[in-house]
């Protein structure tokens, strides 16, 4: 059963106390109130799945608060059901106009509610997952589909094809840039549940107590500053799937949390008391291996092994060299078509440079270097100068940029500071060890190399 968020208002504190128990009862996320002027300032304050709001109350009525709700953006509104033991033909009208979606008249029979709100519930966060779906819908490889006609690529996708069938467990490996998100997203497209949301979490740019909140949520007065619950990403997925991405920089603590969740299903908000079950299908991925790291006791054994059901290696780019001319007219295609220049064409030298190039930054390298040079280009085709501007290109054969001596020590600082952020999944201190150098100077040379 999907379960929700529902405000609950009422001028009657006894239909207070007896509804808010029984959608508790059944594993609703319940807040309630009974003044119509503190329900409009929650829901202004944050979003709720469910409104159920009874008609007759003092200063203002039920259909008072759902005109205020006209003022917000269709997303951000909850689905309504409105009580009333006054009702008439006309109010129920204006009810439904105004997008009400149950009139339930006193006394209505508790199971009768509960439905509803269950029903509204399913409807509203079926609609969420599209939304998202649709915003996260990019253009850049069309519906989530993977570029690229090599064994190590067909490979991938049938495993995807598999995968999206079952509701396993999946970890993605590969280096920076190759698409891991990629193929989360096309295992959850191709999934049975497709129609609820894919929700995607960077481990890796959130501190871990802030990391801890977006997983799972807090109640109001769980720590300094949480002045209001909060749904955690677990709870946004509830039915659908969830990305956790670089999930190698996740926090013991946490690591301990995730852990709970893929054996028991369930988990606890910050500061709550109530256990909350969630199904979800969890989809990691790492560019370190978690195996090592689990034998060097720096990550979970047991989750590593719960993570590891269903592993998919994505090839880097220099392993299937075949794909490039593809991705190269794929990219070149769809940005010039969107900068305007449709007819604009790869020369084969700039063609034979691209193919030639070790691609470090692999696939999201390329499309980099193919928009910089679509950008540049003035004539009708792509000339070997504007894909030479990227590091290595003109070296191809030796590995190196130029054979300006400058150029070739800068080249190796960035090559090797950028290999260094990898390996440590972005981590500077680590990086900085790797590397034999201070933090500050590791500093220095991000900045002289203009490294975020």
């Amino acid at each position: 059963m999907t379960h929700g968020t529902v405000l609950l208002v009422d001028d009657e504190e006894k239909i207070l106390k007896t509804l808010g128990r029984a959608l508790r009862e059944d594993e609703h996320e319940v807040t309630t109130t009974a003044s119509p002027q503190e329900a409009l300032r929650l829901l202004s304050a944050r979003q709720f799945d469910v409104l159920v709001i009874d008609y007759l109350m003092p200063v203002m009525t039920g259909l008072d608060v759902v005109r205020g709700l006209q003022a917000m953006p269709e997303a951000e509104r909850p689905a309504v059901l409105m009580m009333t033991a006054h009702g008439t033909v006309k109010h129920a009208v204006e009810a439904m106009k105004l997008g009400v979606r149950d009139y339930l008249q006193k006394p209505f029979d508790i199971d009768e509610l509960m439905v509803g709100v269950r029903r509204a519930v399913e409807e509203q966060q079926a609609r969420s997952g599209l939304r998202y779906l649709l915003a996260e819908q990019s253009a850049q490889f069309g519906q989530y589909g993977i570029v690229g006609r090599s064994r190590a690529v067909q490979d991938v996708i049938a495993r995807v094809e598999l995968v999206a069938k079952s509701r396993s467990t999946v970890l993605i490996t590969g280096e920076t840039g190759t698409g891991k998100e990629l193929v989360a997203r096309a295992i959850h497209d191709r999934s049975a549940e497709r129609a609820q949301p894919l929700i995607r979490v960077n481990c890796a740019a959130l501190p871990e107590s802030l990391l801890e909140s977006e997983l799972f949520g807090h109640v109001r007065g769980a720590f300094t500053g949480a002045v209001n619950a909060r749904k955690g990403r677990f709870a946004l997925a509830d039915g659908g799937s969830i990305f956790l991405d670089e999930i190698s920089t996740v926090s013991p603590s946490v690591q301990a949390k995730l852990l709970r969740v893929l054996q028991e299903k369930e988990f606890e908000p910050l500061g709550a008391e109530r256990t909350q079950k969630v199904d979800v299908r969890v989809i990691a991925a790492t560019n370190r291996d978690l195996q090592v790291m689990a034998a060097e006791g720096r990550f979970q054994n047991d989750l590593y092994y719960r993570l590891n059901v269903i592993p998919i290696r994505i090839p880097p780019l220099r392993e299937r060299r075949e794909d490039i001319p593809l991705l190269v007219e794929h990219f070149t295609r769809r940005i010039a078509t969107s900068l305007g220049k449709p007819d604009l064409r790869m020369d084969d030298a700039a063609l034979d440079a691209l193919a030639n190039y070790g691609w470090p930054g692999n696939v999201r390298e390329l499309e980099n270097t193919i928009e910089r040079a679509v950008v540049l280009a003035t004539g009708p085709t792509i000339t070997p100068d504007l894909v030479l501007l990227m590091p290595g290109a003109q070296g191809a054969g030796t590995g190196l940029p130029s054979g300006r001596l400058h150029e070739n020590v800068s080249w190796a600082e960035r090559e090797s500071i950028l290999s260094a952020l990898r390996a440590s999944g972005g981590v500077k201190k680590d990086a900085a060890e790797a590397l034999g150098i201070s933090q500050r100077a590791l500093s220095h040379y991000l900045g002289k190399h203009g490294i975020d």
